[in-house]
């Protein structure tokens, strides 16, 4: 029996989701693909208690192939599609929102979506957050089952809770060699009733037997997507021979239990406090390990289990940043190394004009600026100075009463004002920060930790009393834009 999860109500999920993205790679460049087969591949998951699947609007045919499986091949029988959104970087209106469900719905051939997770390339935009603000309204009005994000870390994940958005679930990069998740995010998802759910938890297949013992491969010449992007994950944690050291353990404890390298991968991913369920990638119709997968929930790990593991992880260089850093600045673990396959542009998120004295003004389109006379941040030369930044989008108060996260929205502000005028967040040289009750002194320093740990720019931090009594932090920058 397939342990179940309840991910939000009326929407409950096998632990271990079927994972739909190595269709788009089994079919790209044109490749002949058989959809019916695919589809008729699925039923000996479902047969098995695995009848929860992960897809994408950009995993090539996987929602049309699961829309083809829920209507022609076990017409009736439970099952549960996981789709995402991944929309260009820019404004996001209503009618962008509705259009992807609808394209969602009419591929998966049903008019309500199980869980829509959405995924945004950029915090320094806001409009990430009319986004979710539009994706709610569909799910009140019963096209949404349940609302989830994809590789949101936490500061962010904390944003959106703390404004009120109801998120079921936050899907991110989680393994044996890549344990960012357990260190913040999954606790605070916890805390919070959000579920975590892995991807990449066998490294797309490196995690298994046939490479326990395997000759470095060259990185070059590998043939699957999944593998392009592992292996860089692989490098990143130190390379092949600790990796092999890790193999060995995983390998030692798989034999005490009677079970694959896989199952141990899983279920120690599965064991994580926070996380709800593990994603296990397939390529329908060319292989299946059902049977070895069931047997993730056949065994426990021990004390002795988790010590020798834990020794093995212990070698390895930590992956950089929290979760989905990957996908937002260098080093990009992605397949190509790049985000060439996934991004064209990333439109300013606020607007720019020439102001006076050879300046360019930064504009968030609020009411305050015309009426007080100022500009969101103004750049003259190499110097770009950003106003006072409190934590509000349009009409709406961003953190709600959580200082911290406060703080990281009006730092994603100030960066959007600097990107806008052609500068990032590391060329800022000073901050000056405003509490309005010195009581939130410390979630707001550490937030400003979180962000700015690895610039270090000179910074005062102060208690004032603030313009509206919701606001709870204000924070100005100055920044010099390097020539480079």
């Amino acid at each position: 029996m397939i342990p179940r999860y309840t991910l939000a109500p009326g929407v409950e999920m096998a632990r271990v989701l079927t994972g739909l993205w190595q269709l788009a790679d089994m079919e790209r460049d044109g490749r002949p693909f058989d959809r019916a087969a695919a589809a008729e591949a699925m039923e000996p998951y479902v047969e098995h208690g695995f009848t929860t699947f992960d897809m994408a609007d950009h995993y090539g045919s996987a929602e049309e192939v699961a829309g083809r499986f829920r209507t022609e091949v076990m017409p009736g029988t439970p099952v549960q599609c996981f789709t995402k959104w991944v929309p260009e970087p820019g404004a996001v209106s209503a009618n962008d929102v509705r259009t992807a469900v609808d394209r969602a719905c009419a591929r998966l051939r049903t008019d309500r979506l199980d869980v829509l997770q959405y995924h945004t390339w950029s915090f320094a935009d806001p409009r990430w957050l009319d986004a979710l603000a539009h994706l709610e309204t569909l799910r009140d009005a019963g096209r949404i089952g349940a609302i989830g994000l994809t590789n949101v870390d936490t500061a962010h994940l904390r944003v959106a809770v703390a404004s009120g958005f109801r998120i079921a679930s936050n899907q991110v990069s989680g393994s044996l060699l890549d344990t960012r998740f357990t260190a913040a995010l999954a606790p605070y998802a916890h805390a919070h009733g959000v579920g975590i759910l892995c991807y990449g938890t066998l490294l797309g297949g490196f995690l298994s037997e046939r490479w326990l013992g395997a000759p470095e491969p060259d990185w070059h010449a590998l043939t699957t997507w999944s593998q392009m992007k592992y292996g860089r994950f692989i490098r990143a944690a130190g390379g092949w021979a600790p990796f092999q050291a890790l193999l060995r353990t995983v390998h030692t404890v798989a034999t005490k239990h009677g079970v694959s390298i896989a199952a141990v991968a899983s279920r120690w991913v599965l064991d994580q406090p926070g996380v709800a369920g593990v994603i296990v990638g397939a390529r329908l119709g060319q292989s299946a390990h059902v049977a070895d997968t069931a047997r993730i929930f056949a065994f426990m790990l021990d004390d002795d289990d988790r010590r020798l593991i834990a020794q093995a992880q212990a070698a390895l260089t930590p992956m950089p940043g929290d979760c989905g850093e990957e996908y937002r600045r260098p080093p990009f673990l992605t397949a190509s190394g790049d985000l060439s396959h996934h991004v064209s542009q990333f439109p300013a998120p606020f607007t720019t004009r020439p102001g006076t004295n050879g300046r360019t003004l930064a504009l968030s389109g609020t009411v305050w600026e015309p009426m007080a006379g100022y500009s969101r941040a103004v750049r003259k030369g190499a110097q770009i100075s950003v106003s006072g930044t409190t934590a509000t989008h349009g009409d709406r108060l961003i953190g709600g009463t959580d200082p911290a996260a406060q703080m990281h929205f009006a730092i994603d502000k100030v960066a959007g004002a600097i990107q806008s005028l052609g500068g990032t967040l590391e060329d800022v040289v000073r901050t000056r920060v405003f509490v309005s009750d010195v009581a939130h002194w410390e979630p707001v320093a550490r937030a400003h930790g979180e962000r700015f740990g690895h610039i270090l720019p000179a910074n005062t931090l102060v208690e004032a009393r603030l313009v509206g009594a919701e606001y709870l932090v204000e924070i100005e920058a100055d920044a010099i834009v390097s020539e480079s």
